[in-house]
Order: C-alpha cells, then structure tokens, then sequence
C-alpha cells in the first residue's frame, strides 16, 4: 500500500507540473529584480535630469500612496489569474509586462536617468506620509522611464479588457479601469516619476498593445502554428 502511495503522489506531482509547465517565464522575474537592484545600486549620482514644466505645476497628494501600493496586488492578480484559468491570455500579457520591463531596464543602463521632484518634507504628518516616506527610503528618485508602474498598469487593463473571461464582466472593467487611472496618477501626485516617464510609458505601451494584441501577434502565432503542423506531418510520414 505505501508503495502504492508514493507511486500515486509521484504520478500526481508529474502531472501538476506538467500541468503548470507554462510557469518557467516567470523566472524572468529573477533577472529583472537583479538587474534593477544593480541599477538601483549604482545609478545614484551621475544621471541625466528627467523634468517638464509642468511637473512643478502638479500639486503633492500623500493619499495616493494607496493606489500606488495596490499595483502590485493588481499587477499580481493579472499574471496569476490569467496563470491558472487562461494559458493564450497568461504569455500576452507576460509578453507585453516583461518586454517593456526589459526596455526600461535598458534604457535606464545605457541612459541613467532621476529627478529631484520630491518634496524636502511633507506639510503634514498622518500614517499616509509615513508610507510616502518609507518609500522614498527604498525606492530611490532614479531610474525612472518608461515607468513600469504605468506601463504595468495599462498592460493588465489591456488584458482584462481583451480577454474572453471578463467578455461579461463590466464591473470587473470599471474596477480595474478606476484602478489603472489612480495609478497613473499616483506616480506623478506622489513624485515618484515626472510627466515624461508617463508619457513615455504610454508610448511604449501603445507599440507594444499592436505586437501582442494586434496582427504581429496573429501572424507569428500563425506562422508556429504552421511550422509545427509541418513537424507532425513529416514525423506522420517517416513512420509511415
């Protein structure tokens, strides 16, 4: 019976990791924390200004620290449930997530980049400053464009939005679109980026929504998809 038993968990763990073989992309996440944690480490004072005139114009809002949290639950809950109830869904929008964090962290080596935007001291105190200020203690004012925190954010709306599973669900899409737009507005009401690394962010978001969700992404699909019924083909016909 014990051998019996060990067979079935060893026959179970075969087929749950099969199952859920499409999570090897997520190991890029190892890569990029590195990268940006090097990056983050040496980019500290030799970098080029990133600034417009009307990022002085826009006011300070510690409250929007909320939202600003809430990116990574909401970027969490965009690969994970996509990860276990849509596998087509799961690598777009790891495609798009993960090439444009690879981007920026391209940019940010060959061209270090910050700002001096965030206020020398808050005019209040209450917990929502203090978190603004935790913050700032670990997050430093470098690095900045594309900024992941708006490209990240349109990719997972863009991904709610297109998917079949949320075809019926308009709460879902208000929810996420109200989330999406408070976190745009977080990275510039918090100082955390300037205008520019928003603007930029959306540009790359825009080239980025044709190639995966446009006809780049049908046509190289189509063109695997032919290239493995090939495959199937020749095999069929060599054990013929």
């Amino acid at each position: 019976m014990q051998i019996c038993n060990k067979k079935n968990q060893t026959v179970s763990l075969k087929n749950l990791v099969f199952q859920y073989r499409h999570a090897w992309i997520l190991s890029y996440l190892f890569i990029y924390l590195a990268w940006f944690a090097y990056l983050e480490q040496t980019v500290t004072k030799k970098f080029h200004i990133i600034t417009m005139p009307i990022d002085l114009k826009i006011p300070f809002c510690e409250y929007f620290i909320i939202p600003y949290l809430l990116w990574f639950a909401y970027v969490a809950f965009g690969i994970l449930y996509f990860f276990f109830h849509d596998k087509t869904d799961y690598y777009k929008i790891c495609t798009f997530l993960f090439t444009g964090m690879t981007v920026f962290l391209i940019v940010s080596a060959i061209y270090p980049n910050g700002h001096y935007l965030r206020p020398l001291e808050f005019e209040r105190q209450n917990l929502c400053t203090n978190l603004v200020a935790w913050l700032y203690r670990t997050d430093t004012s470098t690095n900045l464009f594309p900024s992941i925190h708006v490209y990240n954010s349109i990719g997972v709306h863009i991904a709610l939005t297109h998917s079949e599973r949320f075809k019926n669900r308009p709460a879902c899409k208000a929810v996420s679109l109200v989330l999406c737009v408070s976190i745009i507005l977080s990275t510039m009401l918090l100082k955390q980026h300037s205008v520019f690394d928003v603007l930029t962010a959306f540009g790359m978001a825009a080239v980025m929504y044709y190639a995966v969700y446009g006809e780049v992404y049908r046509k190289v699909l189509v063109l695997i998809r032919t290239k493995e019924l090939k495959k199937r083909l020749v095999l069929r016909g060599l054990r013929l």
